[in-house]
């Protein structure tokens, strides 16, 4: 995990790989904290690819 906080948009979208690499950690690591429920993510309905938003990185950085 990354010592300072990430710059992220907000409301931006950030794929698994982006937001693991914006976290410092393993995109598989990334996918077990949402599966846990550490860290919410959305889905894109075109695509059925996740994605996360700035402030849910933000917001599972804080309570890291």
């Amino acid at each position: 995990m990354v010592e300072t906080e990430p710059r992220v948009a907000l409301n931006g979208k950030y794929g698994i790989g982006k937001a693991a690499s914006i976290l410092g950690i393993h995109r598989n690591t990334l996918r077990s904290y949402t599966k846990d429920g550490k860290i919410k993510c959305g889905l894109h309905r075109n695509n059925d690819r996740i994605f996360y938003f700035g402030h849910e990185i933000l917001k599972f950085w804080r309570t890291f």
